[in-house]
C-alpha cells in the first residue's frame, strides 16, 4: 500500500460537525506542563521574582494556543485536507507558542536544572546549545529536515512520527528564541546588534525552504493529493499557498522582531545618555577645559 494512501487511513474528520476533536496525547502533555508550572510557582521564595501575573498569562496563553493548534479544526485541516493549513499550524508552533512560554517562565524556575549535582551534564549541554550560532543552526536544520518530502510524508503516515516532528519543532523553536528572550543570565541573551543580525539571517533559510516548496513544479507531499478537496483548492495550489504562508508571514515576523529590538537598543542608548548627563556638572566641565 502506498504511503499517500497510508497517510489517509486516519478517520477523515467532518469539518461540518460540531464535535471538537481532542487528542489525548496532546491534552495529557499540555496538562503536565500546566501542573509542573503551577507546582514550581508555589515553590517561589522571598528572593524569587514571579511568576508575575503577566508571566502567568503569557505561559497559560501559550498552553491554550498549543491546545487549539494541535486539536480541533486546525488540526483536522492540517492532517486530512490542506498542506497550507499545516503550515499555519507550524508557524504557530514555532513563532508564537515558544516565545510566550519563555516570557512566562522566570529564570529561577529553570536554574536548578543548570546546577543539578545529579545531572551536571545538563548545564554543560545547555551552555553549548544556547549559543547564538547553535540556536540558529539547530532550528534551521530541524526545519529543513522535516520539510524533506520523504520525512514529511512519513510524519503524515505514522502518527508517532508526527508527534516527534511537532516535539522537535517546539524544542528547536525554544532554542531559536533563546538569544532573544533568555530569562537566565547564566545563559544570556545576545547583544542588541547581534539580535538584529540574528533576526535578519533567520529569514534566509526559511525563505529558501519556502521558495523550494512554493516554486516546485511537482507535488512534494502526495498525501494531500488524495485528500478530499475543499474550498476549491487544487493540490498544487495548496502547496504553493503553503510555501507562501511560510515565506511571507514568517519573514515579516522576523523583520518585526528586528524592529522591536532596534527600538529597544535605541531606548537603552538614550537611557545611558541621560544617565551620563545626570552625572555632568558645570564645574567638572570648566576644570576639564
Amino acid at each position: 500500500m502506498s504511503l499517500p494512501v497510508l497517510a489517509l487511513l486516519h478517520p477523515v474528520a467532518d469539518l461540518a460537525a460540531s464535535r471538537f476533536s481532542v487528542h489525548p496525547s496532546t491534552a495529557i502533555g499540555i496538562a503536565t506542563f500546566a501542573i509542573v508550572y503551577a507546582w514550581r510557582a508555589r515553590q517561589a521564595t522571598a528572593a524569587d521574582v514571579g511568576p508575575t501575573p503577566p508571566q502567568r498569562m503569557a505561559f497559560f496563553t501559550a498552553l491554550a494556543l498549543l491546545f487549539l493548534t494541535l486539536n480541533g479544526p486546525l488540526h483536522d485541516l492540517s492532517d486530512f485536507y490542506l498542506f497550507s493549513a499545516h503550515m499555519v499550524q507550524h508557524l504557530v508552533l514555532t513563532l508564537v507558542v515558544p516565545p510566550l512560554m519563555i516570557v512566562g517562565t522566570p529564570g529561577w524556575m529553570l536554574r536548578p536544572l543548570l546546577t543539578s549535582r545529579r545531572a551536571p551534564w545538563i548545564g554543560a549541554v545547555a551552555r553549548r546549545v544556547t549559543t547564538t550560532a547553535a540556536c540558529f543552526t539547530i532550528f534551521n536544520v530541524v526545519l529543513a529536515f522535516w520539510h524533506l518530502p520523504p520525512l514529511y510524508n512519513l510524519a503524515l503516515a505514522v502518527h508517532p512520527v508526527h508527534i516527534l516532528q511537532h516535539l522537535m519543532f517546539i524544542a528547536a523553536s525554544v532554542l531559536m528564541w533563546w538569544p532573544l528572550l533568555s530569562p537566565l543570565p547564566e545563559l544570556p541573551r545576545a547583544s542588541y546588534p547581534a539580535q538584529m543580525l540574528y533576526c535578519f539571517l533567520m529569514v534566509i533559510p526559511m525563505s529558501v525552504i519556502s521558495i523550494y516548496v512554493a516554486m516546485a513544479d511537482t507535488l512534494l507531499y502526495p498525501a494531500y493529493a488524495t485528500a478530499p478537496r475543499i474550498l476549491g483548492i487544487s493540490p498544487m495550489q495548496d502547496q504553493q499557498y503553503g510555501g507562501l504562508i511560510m515565506w511571507i508571514p514568517g519573514g515579516v515576523f522576523f523583520y518585526a522582531v528586528m524592529t522591536v529590538v532596534f527600538f529597544k537598543w535605541s531606548q537603552r542608548g538614550e537611557d545611558d545618555q541621560a544617565s551620563a548627563q545626570v552625572g555632568w556638572t558645570p564645574s567638572a566641565s570648566t576644570s576639564a577645559s
